[in-house]
């Protein structure tokens, strides 16, 4: 049999869209199985987006462009990041990849070495340590658990600095938690990066736009100034314009690590697809108004979801303040028995109870480094999550 390389050998394949896919085949079967696992918003791309790509498509934009995005997109973006994030780019400081997930693939593979390590706050988003592996680096997980609102601590970032760190990791709102930090929050971390000039900051801001604190967004090349040149930008179309399908993601960095991630993509994908671009492009430079709306529907299935999930015996749910999961901690409910008599040990047993008593798919908090929980994503309508709540709550008053 043909030998696999020992680059895909340190990579598994995601949990997250394993089991979606296991919910795709459940109901093909007529199982009426609700999925809550999907990180995907259920609202369209909105109108006037998918009429700047048909009017790409009639004008003819379907030839290669720039290898790292059009001159119009990059400039969009650097506009984007000026008007929402007062950071200012030049276009040698912005990429433009196929997708969120791309970029931070680019930026590790060109920057990680054997030996590095990256530091990465737990809970944290599926693909981050599999990245870091497939680049020959070492992740260094920094565990925050509901009783620290799912953030780390300054001292716990100190604490894990070594001479061999390369990166540290951020991502506000977070996937799966939801949690966000604040601007004093990145200032203390900010503060404990300031005196490791040797370490890089890659912050996964793809949720900005789903944002529920009273207090404002920000991002920490924003709050700390002097992290600036050592910092990646990333974030992307995917959540807020409900172009997850379009796979367009972006960042802005230092100009040597662009020129690098572009040199990178010049060798694997090439630019992303032209109509994509234009797409997004209409994106950036339209009418943003609809986004408060769909921020308050987002809002207020937050609320439904962290009641529903807090009347069950069993979870604790923390209110997240963006993004659109929550990640309840599920320790009440290990070391129960369910209706057949079998033990739930451990967050995968309960999510696969919850599956086969309740019809209801979410992922464990195994797949994202804190167990025992779960992550739900309510990125569905208020009728769905109520009767998924309801079933939820009837399964955990089924233990004993």
């Amino acid at each position: 049999m043909p030998q696999l390389s020992d680059a895909i050998n340190r990579i598994s394949p995601s949990q997250t869209l394993a089991m979606t896919a296991r919910v795709g085949a459940l109901k093909r079967a007529g199982v009426d199985v609700i999925g809550l696992s999907a990180g995907e918003p259920d609202f369209d791309t909105p109108d006037f987006v998918k009429e700047a790509a048909i009017d790409a498509i009639r004008a003819g934009q379907t030839k290669y462009t720039d290898v790292d995005g059009t001159v119009a997109l990059k400039q969009a973006i650097a506009d984007k990041f000026l008007r929402d994030n007062d950071l200012t780019y030049g276009l040698d400081q912005i990429s433009v990849n196929s997708g969120g997930k791309h970029t931070l693939f680019n930026a590790f593979v060109a920057t990680v070495q054997a030996g590095d390590e990256v530091i990465i706050p737990a809970p944290y988003w599926v693909s981050y340590p599999d990245i870091v592996q497939f680049a020959g680096g070492t992740p260094v997980f920094l565990v925050a658990g509901a009783n620290q609102l799912y953030k780390i601590l300054p001292e716990q970032l100190e604490a894990a600095i070594t001479p061999r760190t390369k990166w540290v990791l951020l991502n506000s709102p977070s996937n799966p938690t939801g949690a966000a930090y604040s601007a004093d929050e990145l200032r203390g971390l900010g503060d404990v990066l300031l005196r490791h000039p040797h370490v890089m900051v890659l912050t996964d801001d793809m949720y900005e736009h789903i944002w529920y604190a009273d207090k404002p967004f920000a991002t920490i090349a924003q709050v700390c100034p002097g992290l600036y040149d050592r910092t990646l930008t990333v974030n992307g179309a995917s959540k807020a314009y409900a172009m997850t399908g379009w796979r367009i993601g972006y960042a802005g960095g230092p100009a040597w690590l662009i020129k690098a991630m572009a040199k990178l993509q010049s060798q694997s994908t090439s630019n992303p697809s032209s109509i994509s671009q234009a797409a997004v492009l209409g994106a950036l430079t339209g009418d943003q108004s609809f986004l408060k709306e769909r921020n308050a529907a987002f809002r207020r299935r937050r609320d439904l979801v962290v009641a529903g999930l807090n009347a069950a015996p069993g979870l604790h749910c923390p209110t997240p303040e963006g993004a659109f999961y929550v990640y309840p901690d599920a320790t009440g409910c290990i070391g129960k028995r369910t209706p057949d008599g079998k033990i739930i040990e451990n967050d995968s047993d309960l999510i696969d109870y919850f599956l086969d008593h309740a019809q209801v798919a979410a992922v464990p908090g195994v797949a994202f480094g804190v167990s025992p929980a779960f992550r739900v994503s309510y990125a569905t309508s208020e009728a769905i999550l109520t009767e998924a709540c309801r079933r939820i709550r009837a399964a955990c008053e089924a233990l004993s």
